[in-house]
């Protein structure tokens, strides 16, 4: 299979330049003269647009199990939603149980993206600690392509990893040369706070944000940056939400520390002010952790991401339907934590990023896709137009206008927080493994056609050895 994209602006994370663009057998073959391509090859019309790297969501939680039900969206129709939004690969979660083996758990996450119609890869959550657990890290580093370890700061008795898990933990990710991630939320003092909340009857969506203040967040920040300096291990802070948590990664940056962090679109364009809503459906839908913030903490993410204090973008896609956000109807601390987003992180973050002027087109290439690709060792095969990389790369007409609604996305849910927000720069054609998977409106999406996509490890110490 051969295609050439002809006549557009590539755009990478470091500069913009007119070519042409050759695929074939599901890599990039040219970049510039396309002239030996065969006769017969397909070709899409990119004047007037833009060509660049499809984008890599870092954070998605396709058919989790969580919270007594299962999200909604599934790997297929997860990843096929993300081809219509210029997205071509995901980094979904394993999260064991407690107790529970962590090959057991990646065993399971692997046969459930068979279906994928995308690309995939998956971080490992280390929720308890045992010799089985720093055993399993080893297969899952060694033999199957994981190197990145996630850890959740919260969810008390369930999910939520002690201090002394993540000690062993991050010990055993820098001995294997693997990068930690964190969910950074005190979750003693969320679990506390809930509690007084019920009692003092605060039982709807508006005690979700009250019980997970700004300041939960930057705690769990600094604790985990501490931990991972003593360790001395890189250190990945998911999701960003607060000027909190920002102040802790910016001194420990400064400091020569090596900390990366991810901002949801969500938590740069959505406050606090959903919660208020007297509709208990449409506060209990943006019900997700951590919550949205009060509208200074989104000035200053979108401060974060262009200093390049915060490095990606990501959506926690984690999609729960209103019937199953109902099952905190008399308690919020039961209503399932989650939001989508997968097909419309990009348009959003164009609009109100480069639109705006906050973002050059280079840098939403970084911080949409190239990023997460170098942080996650999947560079240069992913995050690039160059010849030997995937042919993952979206078409995007800048000039292009829709409106984000529940009514038409491809999401399997039935709630969008972004709805009716008139975006100005979308994709007109998706491309995957060098095949045309999205076509002006035409979701062309295969079922089992994603790849399980293997990441090395970084450079492991001695250590690693034992």
């Amino acid at each position: 299979m051969s295609l050439v994209i002809k006549g557009g602006t590539v755009v990478t994370a470091e500069r913009s330049f007119k070519a042409d663009v050759y695929c074939e057998d599901g890599l990039i073959k040219a970049v510039g003269d396309v002239s030996n391509a065969p006769a017969g090859t397909e070709v899409i019309d990119a004047a007037g647009q833009l060509v660049m790297p499809g984008g890599i969501d870092p954070h998605t939680h396709m058919e989790l199990p969580f919270m007594g039900t299962v999200a909604s969206e599934d790997f297929f129709s997860g990843t096929a939603a993300g081809f219509a939004g210029g997205n071509t690969m995901i980094i979904d979660f394993v999260i064991p149980n407690p107790k529970q083996r962590l090959m057991d758990a990646y065993r399971d996450w692997r046969g459930w993206a068979e279906k994928a119609a995308g690309d995939y890869s998956f971080h490992v959550a280390v929720t308890w600690w045992d010799q089985s657990v720093h055993d399993d890290m080893g297969t899952l580093v060694r033999e199957e392509g994981v190197n990145s370890f996630k850890h959740f700061m919260a969810y008390k008795n369930a999910i939520m990893a002690t201090d002394e898990t993540m000690y062993h933990s991050f010990q055993r990710a820098r001995d294997l040369g693997a990068i930690v991630t964190v969910h950074a939320e005190n979750g003693e003092l969320v679990y506390q706070l809930q509690q007084e909340l019920l009692k003092q009857g605060i039982n709807g969506p508006e005690g979700h944000p009250l019980s997970r203040p700004p300041a939960a967040e930057g705690e769990a920040a600094h604790r985990a940056i501490k931990f991972a300096q003593v360790v001395g291990v890189p250190v990945y802070v998911v999701h960003t939400s607060t000027i909190d948590a920002l102040d802790v990664i910016r001194l420990a940056r400064a400091n020569g520390q090596r900390v990366y962090a991810e901002v949801l679109a969500g938590h740069l364009l959505v406050d606090d002010s959903v919660y208020k809503s007297q509709d208990w459906a449409f506060a209990a839908a943006h019900v997700m952790s951590p919550p949205f913030r009060a509208s200074e903490h989104l000035a200053a993410l979108w401060k974060g991401l262009q200093s390049g204090i915060l490095q990606t973008t990501a959506t926690d896609h984690c999609c729960f339907c209103a019937p199953q956000k109902a099952a905190g109807k008399d308690d919020f601390s039961k209503i399932p934590n989650g939001t989508g987003g997968v097909e419309d992180r990009m348009a959003v973050l164009w609009t109100h990023g480069v639109g705006s002027g906050k973002l050059t087109p280079e840098e939403f290439v970084a911080v949409t896709s190239t990023n997460a690709a170098r942080i996650f060792n999947l560079y240069p095969r992913k995050g690039a137009v160059e010849v030997g990389a995937d042919a993952d790369l979206v078409v995007w007409d800048p000039a292009g206008r829709k409106t984000l609604s529940a009514k038409t996305h491809h999401q399997k849910v039935d709630f969008s927080i972004f709805e009716g927000m008139e975006v100005k720069g979308i994709p007109s054609h998706t491309i995957s493994q060098g095949r045309l998977v999205y076509a002006k409106g035409e979701l062309r999406a295969v079922r089992g056609t994603g790849r399980y996509i293997k990441r090395p490890a970084f450079r492991p110490t001695l250590a690693a050895a034992e």
